[in-house]
């Protein structure tokens, strides 16, 4: 890749006060280990997934709505008082809903939903997940439970009582550097590149069936958040089909970028803040900015 334009993605990171790692590359050419072609910033360290991790649980849902082994039209009924909290999605409805599995799907990925994400998780199980991950080739990366399998690591590691409790120490930059849910060692985790991975084997329908697979690529260009990858392309015509994810001073996504005409972008991008608020813009416009960069430098011709 060009060095020029690693130097420049790393002075948005150190301007914005985040170490950030970033893979991009064009979705269906060449290996995913050919640099040549892609744009690579610390690829290959593990990082934190937060709620990334819920695009490959989206396709072990989906690879179980191929195999027969579950509806997307089947429902469940939810009663939001028994659900994982978040502040979006159905744990804050006021009263029990019926919902179809493909629903509770586009929730998780629309405004990443936690309690969505938990019941689909419960349903397909981490082995699920597991046997996506193992058969793409992606090794290191690692999901080793939901959103109330962080939130209760939190509450013990946090000594709090409540989830709010324990995320107000999150957000304390004196007391939240402790925690496993910054450390990739202890939490779910991933790297830049084999997201990148993962993006390009749904993009190319090699995970799923090619229905299950726009359907993937149809809720991620749902995604409800402007404010990380897509403040990076304001453009009419451009599109953006990602999921983010947000623990503290942990910012991610992953999307993939398309121009009229062009072969799309895959981008993958993880940071971690110097600092735990709960709300750093600077962050999330340097996000946009280094996808820019990547996708700008792959779109130009500099990297054949």
């Amino acid at each position: 890749m060009s060095t020029t334009a690693e130097k420049r993605i790393r002075d948005v990171f150190a301007d914005a006060g985040c170490t950030g790692w970033l893979h991009a590359r064009r979705i269906g050419t060449r290996r995913a280990d050919d640099d040549e072609d892609a744009v690579s910033v610390g690829a290959d360290e593990l990082v934190v997934t937060a709620s990334v991790y819920k695009l490959p649980l989206l396709v072990a849902l989906c690879r179980a709505f191929d195999a027969g082994s579950l509806s997307p039209t089947a429902t469940v009924r939810i009663n939001p008082a028994d659900c994982t909290p978040g502040p979006t999605g159905v744990s804050n409805f006021r009263d029990p809903v019926v919902m179809s599995w493909r629903d509770l799907a586009l929730s998780m990925m629309t405004v990443s939903d936690n309690a969505a994400a938990d019941l689909i998780l419960g349903r397909v199980g981490l082995d699920g997940i597991d046997r996506v991950l193992a058969e793409l080739g992606l090794l290191r990366t690692r999901i080793i439970g939901g959103t109330a399998d962080v939130h209760r690591t939190l509450l013990e590691e946090a000594n709090s009582h409540t989830t709010r409790e324990a995320f107000e120490v999150l957000a304390d930059n004196d007391e939240a550097w402790a925690v496993s849910a910054y450390d990739p060692a202890f939490t779910s985790a991933t790297t830049p590149r084999e997201m990148t991975s993962l993006l390009d084997a749904i993009w190319t329908d090699g995970v799923v069936s090619a229905d299950q697979a726009q359907f993937i690529r149809q809720v991620m260009a749902g995604q409800i958040w402007p404010h990380r990858i897509r403040s990076g392309f304001p453009y009419a015509g451009v599109t953006v089909a990602g999921k983010t994810g947000t623990i503290g001073a942990i910012r991610n996504e992953v999307a993939v970028v398309g121009f009229p005409g062009e072969t799309p972008v895959a981008v993958a991008i993880f940071t971690r803040a110097a600092r735990a608020d709960p709300v750093l813009p600077v962050v999330d416009q340097a996000i946009g900015r280094a996808a820019h960069i990547a996708v700008t430098e792959l779109r130009s011709g500099r990297i054949a």
